[in-house]
């Protein structure tokens, strides 16, 4: 039997950073402040918790669950939903992270393909996403399609061929790659079925039109209000309007790229325009120097997202 979506995933979910101290722990204090400040000034009201953005690899088990709980803590009445990515190397490790999300009434569980020994065909992966599946067999799975990172370039529109019948409970997927005809072919035949969320920031407005139901991405977290002015202006379809709201996107994520935008950058990115301490990031990540956050001030106040 399907399960039923607690509510469909759709708008924008943002991609949560994992905020840590300067001797690189995590710090659980920060994280109801982050909660109002998405909610209260970037019109954010959903979650993806623990993924790429938030160094979840990065993170021990324990300290993935100790961010999971206070995310849900925080954000109960505050926030729509909280995904928790579960994904790990080890299936016996994202099977007690998605019994401890459902344990603690995650919206939703999402896992990402395992990237050192990977599946070498789309039956191996989905047999492995079942079985993470079946240790919650309540939560509302979702897949994380990352083919830059994991080098598991599957075909997913085949992937989702059938998948409802393996996993009762999928609602759908993240789907971060600049594959747009894979992307396309699987809100053709799956947009009525599933949540197709897309994860390219850079590229929002060509994935709406095309058919996305969502997005989940890093650049939510600050440039929440801006991309929701882009979702606002698709849904009446003046598309100018959109496109110059994807343009600004696009000129600060494609100026960061220049000079290296990794998950250090960002970071760095959201504590100066939020104020919110995240600290660094964790090794073998660097931290951004200071001659990049003056780059990425000075590109914000241009773009006339700081002042």
């Amino acid at each position: 039997m399907m399960a039923t979506p607690r509510n469909r995933l759709c708008g924008l979910v943002a991609a949560t950073f994992t905020p840590m101290t300067q001797d690189n722990e995590i710090n659980l204090s920060v994280i109801g402040q982050y909660v109002d400040y998405l909610v209260k000034v970037q019109g954010v009201k959903n979650v993806f918790v623990n993924g790429t953005t938030g160094e979840g690899m990065s993170l021990t088990v324990e300290e993935r669950k100790l961010v999971a709980e206070e995310w849900i803590r925080q954000g109960k009445g505050k926030l729509d939903q909280v995904i928790i990515h579960v994904g790990s190397l080890s299936i016996k490790e994202s099977q007690q992270l998605a019994k401890h999300a459902a344990n603690y009434n995650a919206s939703g569980i999402s896992v990402i393909s395992p990237f050192f020994f990977k599946p070498q065909s789309t039956e191996a992966l989905t047999e492995f996403l079942t079985e993470v599946a079946s240790a919650a067999p309540s939560m509302p799975f979702y897949y994380y399609h990352l083919p830059e990172l994991t080098g598991v370039s599957l075909n997913v529109v085949e992937l989702l061929d059938g998948i409802e019948k393996r996993i009762p409970t999928f609602q759908g997927l993240k789907f971060t790659s600049s594959d747009l005809l894979d992307f396309g072919q699987c809100v053709h035949k799956y947009k009525d079925k599933f949540a197709l969320l897309y994860g390219k920031d850079e590229l929002l407005f060509s994935a709406m039109v095309i058919g996305a139901t969502g997005a989940v991405g890093s650049t939510y977290n600050y440039f929440g209000n801006l991309c929701n002015k882009m979702l606002a202006a698709i849904e009446r379809e003046d598309y100018n309007l959109a496109r110059e709201h994807q343009v600004v996107v696009q000129e600060f994520i494609g100026c960061m790229y220049r000079f290296g935008f990794g998950v250090a950058e960002n970071k760095a990115t959201m504590m100066l325009v939020s104020g919110i301490p995240l600290g660094p990031p964790r090794l073998p990540l660097l931290k951004c120097s200071e001659e990049k956050q003056a780059k990425i001030l000075a590109k914000l106040k241009i773009l006339g997202i700081l002042t």
